[in-house]
């Protein structure tokens, strides 16, 4: 009951956070200039944008595939892309949940252990995490004048002026605390049912963890992430084409703006919904002088074009796995 009761809590909290952001990003909008805007946007670049988008969820399976056949061997390149289809499904609707429920259908039909499948799943998003700061340190790089100013202003500042705790003294207290839990937990493992089940299940992601290290072609693993963060600054920079006024940006423009829009994946909300929106009209109006019905017009037909296109994959991917109960 308790558990139902936060999960209730938490998902109240991620939705009111939602409608929050949303009424930031679009209050005061002029609904006759975004209409215009809309109107004249240049829908060939938006089609090059689903083909990006569609490579882009090709190479994360490859990569996902890669890094599961050291714990899954047998596990086809179907399942991995139906699996993967339905946990970005669940993620529209309730953000995170969708990478547990992509761990059990990959888990569940093949009988691997569940904290395995699931601790790839963890490794891939620290993979993401670092692609994201490599993308801002090479934008950050080729344009300091640019989007120097911008980032620490509008973002760093903002950041350390909320902390009301030194940062480090936290850190530092949060990782004894942790240990001192694990190390309770470890001794307890023998006596304890629970504590049983939470050293193995450890256990398990370090084994998922340990996949990239036991599997035979990293280079190839290193390709699939590189090609995965280009497709996503491809997709970016082919919607700044296809808005009239944002096609005289560059492709290190969009890789800023790629980098920007990823921060919104670390907001609790459904889908990035709001969070992608205000921070890219944020960037654009800040950075560009553009206004922000123009930068609203890029990030609803980057966002929205890429949830359509995840919702139309997931409902595809979950009848299909419905419909073949063997697993294969």
């Amino acid at each position: 009951m308790a558990s139902k009761t936060g999960k209730t809590i938490k998902y109240t909290l991620s939705f009111l956070l939602t409608g929050v952001l949303v009424w930031f990003a679009f209050r005061g909008i002029d609904w006759t200039a975004f209409l215009e805007g809309l109107k004249v946007t240049r829908w060939l670049h938006i089609g090059l944008f689903f083909v990006a988008a569609v490579a882009a969820l090709v190479f994360r399976m490859l990569r996902w595939r890669a890094m599961l056949s050291p714990v899954v061997p047998d596990v086809t390149h179907r399942r991995t892309w139906d699996a993967a289809n339905v946990g970005n499904l669940v993620n529209v609707v309730l953000p995170g949940a969708g990478e547990f429920v992509r761990c059990g259908i990959v888990a569940g039909k093949k009988g691997a252990g569940y904290e395995k499948v699931l601790g790839t799943v963890v490794m891939e998003r620290i993979w993401d995490f670092l692609a994201v700061g490599v993308l801002f340190v090479l934008s950050l790089t080729l344009k300091w004048d640019t989007f120097g100013p911008f980032f620490m202003e509008q973002i760093v500042a903002p950041a350390a002026g909320s902390l009301k705790l030194n940062f480090w003294y936290l850190a530092v207290a949060l990782v004894v605390l942790l240990a001192a839990g694990l190390s309770l937990v470890y001794r307890f493992r023998d006596r304890s049912r629970i504590c049983g089940r939470i050293v193995s299940g450890i256990q398990g992601l370090l084994q998922g963890f340990g996949s990239f290290l036991k599997m035979e072609r990293k280079a190839l693993f290193l390709l699939y992430t590189v090609l995965i963060w280009l497709m996503y600054v491809l997709m970016s920079f082919v919607v700044l084409k296809a808005v009239p006024g944002l096609d005289a940006l560059t492709f290190t423009d969009a890789l800023f703006l790629s980098a920007v829009g990823n921060i919104a994946s670390v907001v609790p909300v459904p889908g990035g919904i709001g969070a992608f929106h205000y921070l890219l009209a944020l960037s654009l109006s800040s950075l560009y002088a553009f206004s922000w019905e123009t930068g609203i017009l890029f990030a609803t037909l980057s966002h929205e074009g890429h949830a359509l296109l995840v919702i139309v994959l997931g409902l595809v991917s979950y009848a299909a796995t419905a419909a073949r109960p063997g697993g294969k």
